[in-house]
């Protein structure tokens, strides 16, 4: 089976959900690892409650980006991880990363991708007066927010929805969308091609 690492910096109530999903036999890997860039993110407490191995490393005790890296691939190959998820990470993954693990990176963002890329898309979209938003998983390459796509759900904004309602709407459409991402993924049905997924049934 294989073995997922979740990347998390704060809550973690993705993280949480995809653990729940692993439980509960809906995505068929073994979480291995929940690591954080914040050490003492609330999330690794969760993750330990589901008796999930945790690790965090700050980014400023390293004198690169590139050391902090491959600090962080070297936990990862003695827990033996297969993929990775990216579930709240708030640090830009890059090259070192993405390099041992090519195709292997998962991301989910709060909005339908190429539209609201950041850190901020649910308020940007809300106040930009968008009818219409979501959630996008896709792969991580390295640029930010632009991997191929692998699944988007769209998410309606009322004409009385204030932002806290249209943030309980996408983190729903999140924890349904995830989970069926993470298990195309280990199910082997997904294939990159160019700049499409191919999704195999």
């Amino acid at each position: 089976m294989k073995r997922m690492a979740i990347f998390i910096s704060g809550r973690g109530s993705n993280m949480e959900n995809i653990v729940r999903q692993v439980k509960r036999g809906k995505i068929r890997a073994e979480a291995g690892l929940v690591f954080s860039d914040k050490p003492g993110a609330p999330g690794l407490k969760k993750a330990k409650a589901f008796g999930v191995e945790t690790a965090g490393l700050e980014r400023s005790a390293f004198e690169s980006k590139e050391l902090f890296e491959k600090a962080i691939l070297e936990i990862l190959k003695s827990r033996r991880i297969d993929f990775i998820v990216l579930a709240g990470y708030m640090k830009i993954v890059g090259p070192v990363l993405i390099r041992a693990y090519p195709g292997k990176i998962l991301n989910i963002h709060p909005a339908l991708l190429p539209s609201f890329k950041g850190a901020h898309a649910i308020r940007d979209a809300f106040d930009y007066g968008s009818r219409v938003t979501g959630v996008t998983v896709h792969f991580v390459d390295e640029q930010v927010d632009h991997g191929p796509i692998i699944l988007q759900e769209a998410v309606t904004i009322g004409l009385r929805d204030r932002l806290p309602a249209v943030e309980k709407k996408i983190h729903a459409a999140e924890y349904r969308l995830y989970p069926r991402a993470i298990e195309l993924l280990v199910s082997g049905k997904l294939k990159i091609k160019g700049r499409k997924v191919l999704i195999r049934s």
